[in-house]
């Protein structure tokens, strides 16, 4: 048996290949430059985003665990709001309504505090589930070293709860990385709205959505390497 990363890494490269096969017909000078200035735009996004996400997931959960009861409905009410609507509500909201109450914000903020917002939500649940999974003992341990809760938490519930949240903060981040594609409705230019504008002028639909497919796999597979070899050093470290 191969092991996972090998298997995956075969198959990104069959599909790397493949597209490259597709794209062979025409000339990636003509439409790599336009496509990876949206690229750019794409990845500053999902990196603000991301940032973001992991930034109100963490306070959301921990204000739900262990905060008085009314800022525990506040963080119940954000996580529920944001996970219960579409996301490109949430977007077209922030840039469409919120000038109406005289807030005007840049299109890239909007993306980046939509997505932000709502991948946060649902990774406050992540955060949430896996500080509850770190065995009970745990918690009776550190006050038997007369630790309190915040040192208790810092020291010896989040570092392994951390391990535990790592693969499905993975999962929430590609998904953060494709909704990236909804700001091309905001007016700004990221790569689906450069491939569109490609596809439009050129004609050339197999080699445009071609080339994006494998842009977007590839950043994909950045963000998974990543996560994974977060994932090893923090097991590694908790042993």
């Amino acid at each position: 048996m191969f092991p996972r990363s090998v298997l995956i890494f075969t198959l990104s490269a069959a599909a790397l290949f493949g597209g490259l096969y597709v794209v062979s017909q025409t000339s990636l000078a003509e439409l790599m430059p336009e496509l990876l200035r949206g690229a750019w735009v794409t990845v500053q996004v999902a990196a603000g985003g991301s940032a973001l996400a992991l930034v109100m997931a963490l306070v959301a959960a921990l204000i739900r665990l262990y905060a008085p009861a009314p800022l525990r409905w506040l963080a119940m009410a954000y996580i529920e709001t944001f996970r219960g609507t579409s996301a490109l509500v949430q977007l077209f909201w922030l840039f469409f309504v919120l000038p109406h109450f005289g807030i005007m914000l840049e299109p890239m903020t909007v993306g980046i505090l939509a997505l932000g917002l709502n991948i946060g939500a649902y990774g406050a649940e992540v955060i949430r589930g896996a500080i509850e999974s770190v065995p009970r003992g745990q918690w009776e341990a550190a006050c038997a070293l007369n630790m309190n809760r915040a040192q208790a938490l810092r020291r010896v519930i989040l570092p392994q709860a951390f391990v535990a949240m790592i693969p499905p903060w993975g999962n929430l981040l590609i998904e953060l990385l494709k909704a990236t594609s909804l700001v091309s409705l905001i007016t700004l230019s990221d790569l689906s709205f450069k491939a569109q504008q490609l596809n439009q002028n050129t004609l050339r639909t197999a080699e445009v959505f071609g080339l994006v497919l494998l842009m977007y796999l590839a950043m994909s597979l950045v963000i998974t390497a990543g996560m994974r070899v977060l994932e090893r050093r923090a097991s590694h470290g908790l042993r």
